[in-house]
Formats: structure tokens, C-alpha cells, sequence
């Protein structure tokens, strides 16, 4: 974490699926997502490279981050500081941020779990995309 600092990040049911998956395939790694190098993880620059190969141009990699920020924000009911710790952004003020002590692990995974089937809902193919800004 860039703010060097410890970030659980709870796993919905799909991305664990997911996980396993991936870890069959490349089983000689305990990483995640082992990177061409051997023990090494994925450059931070891989997703980037791969919007670039598949020739999308009008997505970046910290929009993924903003379309949920909004979806928490517009769509679900979850409390601000909820979707702000999802994202390990900090909250309040100094004094606010000394009495919080939980990372709210909990509700973070029902936030989790509410966007993974948001994401998997019918409605979502119901989004336009706009090629052109105005």
C-alpha cells in the first residue's frame, strides 16, 4: 500500500473461485498473480498494458476504482465511510482518524459481496457506451 499501511481486502465468493482457478494454472508461484519474472508479482503497470493491447482507449485503470466509488455512493446504501475504507482512503481528521480502530472488515465484505452480484446483474448490460466526449 502506498500509504504503508495494512489493507484487508475481503474476497467475495466469486473472486476466491477466481483465485483458484488462476492458482491451478500457475501452481509453481504463492502469488496471486505471479509476474512474468519468477517469485515476482505483476507489474503495476499490467492492466494498464492490457487496456493498451486490446486498443481501449477511453478507460483507464483508476476509473475501475471511480465506477465503484460511484456505484457505492449512487446505487447502494452503505455508509460513506464504508466504501472510503474499501478503497484504504483515509477518513475525517486527525482526531477522527485516532479513534478508528477497525477496519470494519465485516461490512466491507457485505459491500464486496453487494457489488460482485451488482456487477453480475442483468441491469449491467443495460449500460450505454458513449465513443465520443462532449
Amino acid at each position: 500500500m502506498k500509504a504503508g499501511r495494512l489493507h484487508r481486502v475481503p474476497l467475495t465468493d466469486r473472486a476466491v473461485a477466481i483465485l483458484k482457478k488462476v492458482h491451478a494454472l500457475s501452481s509453481e508461484s504463492d502469488l496471486a498473480f505471479p509476474g512474468q519474472v519468477t517469485g515476482r508479482p505483476l507489474s503495476s503497470m499490467a492492466m494498464e498494458m492490457m487496456l493498451r493491447r486490446m486498443k481501449i482507449t477511453d478507460v483507464t485503470v483508476h476509473g475501475f476504482r471511480s465506477s465503484f466509488r460511484d456505484w457505492a455512493g449512487n446505487v447502494s446504501h452503505f455508509p460513506r465511510e464504508i466504501a472510503e475504507a474499501a478503497l484504504a482512503h483515509e477518513i475525517g481528521d486527525k482526531s477522527e482518524q485516532a479513534y478508528l480502530r477497525s477496519d470494519a472488515l465485516d461490512k466491507r465484505r457485505a459491500l464486496m459481496e453487494a457489488w460482485a452480484a451488482w456487477c453480475d446483474s442483468p441491469k449491467v448490460s443495460d449500460v450505454l457506451q458513449i465513443s465520443k466526449r462532449l
